[in-house]
C-alpha cells in the first residue's frame, strides 16, 4: 500500500514524467494534489500497471484530486535544453497550470530544478512510494501514450502504438529503414552503430 503522504499537514504535489529515454517524442510531466485522505487499491508506479489499468485510474485520478496538471516540452526544446532540463521544465510547466498552490512538492527521482520559493523533496522511486507521485506518474504516463498512439497512426511504420517510441530493436530498426522523423530527438543517439540516417517526413 501506497503512503498518503509525506507531510500530514502541508499541501503536497506529487511530480513525475514520462518519456524522458524515448527516442522520439516530446516529453510529459504532471503534477497532482491528491486529499490527504484519498485511497485507491490500484494505485501504483504507471510502471507496474496495465494501459487498461492506467486508463481506469485516469478519469478517477482527475475527478478526485484537488488539482492536477500536464506539462508538455517539445521534441525541439529538449534538443536544444537537453533531456534532463526538458523533464524539469516539463514538471514546472505542470505545477504552474495547478489550481491550487502547493506548499511542497514531492518529485520522483534524485534530481531537481527549485521551483520558485516552493520546497521539494526528491524521492528515488518515490512513484512506487507515495500515492501523489504514482498518480502523476499516470497521467503523465496516458496523456503521452495517448499522443504517441496519435502520431503512430501519421507515422505505422515505427509502431509506436506499441513501443511507444523507446528504442526498442524494432523501433530502431525502422530508423535505419526510414530515416528520421520531425518527431524524433536529432540529440539522441538513435542507432548504436550510428549508421548515416536520413530525416523523413510526411508533408
Amino acid at each position: 500500500m501506497l503512503k498518503k503522504y509525506l507531510d500530514k499537514i502541508r499541501v503536497e504535489a506529487g511530480c513525475d514524467e514520462a518519456g524522458r529515454g524515448c527516442l522520439a517524442g516530446p516529453v510529459h510531466a504532471a503534477a497532482v494534489i491528491l486529499p490527504k485522505n484519498f485511497k485507491n487499491k490500484l494505485l501504483d508506479d504507471s510502471k507496474k500497471l496495465s494501459d487498461k489499468q492506467r486508463k481506469e485510474l485516469r478519469p478517477i485520478i482527475e475527478e478526485e484530486a484537488i488539482a492536477w496538471a500536464v506539462g508538455i516540452v517539445t521534441v525541439e526544446e529538449i534538443d536544444e535544453i537537453n533531456i534532463l532540463n526538458a523533464s524539469f521544465l516539463a514538471m514546472h510547466r505542470a505545477i504552474d497550470q495547478l489550481k491550487t498552490i502547493p506548499e511542497t512538492l514531492l518529485i520522483d527521482g534524485n534530481r531537481f530544478k527549485k521551483y520558485k520559493n516552493i520546497s521539494h523533496n526528491c524521492i528515488i522511486k518515490g512513484d512506487g512510494i507515495y500515492l501523489s507521485i504514482a498518480a502523476a506518474s499516470v497521467l503523465a504516463k496516458t496523456y503521452r501514450d495517448d499522443l504517441m498512439d496519435d502520431l503512430h497512426q501519421q507515422f505505422p511504420q515505427y509502431d509506436w502504438l506499441h513501443n511507444r517510441a523507446y528504442a526498442t530493436a524494432s523501433h530502431r530498426k525502422a530508423i535505419q529503414e526510414h530515416g528520421l522523423t520531425i518527431h524524433h530527438r536529432k540529440s539522441f543517439k538513435q542507432l548504436p552503430d550510428q549508421l548515416k540516417i536520413e530525416f523523413y517526413s510526411n508533408t
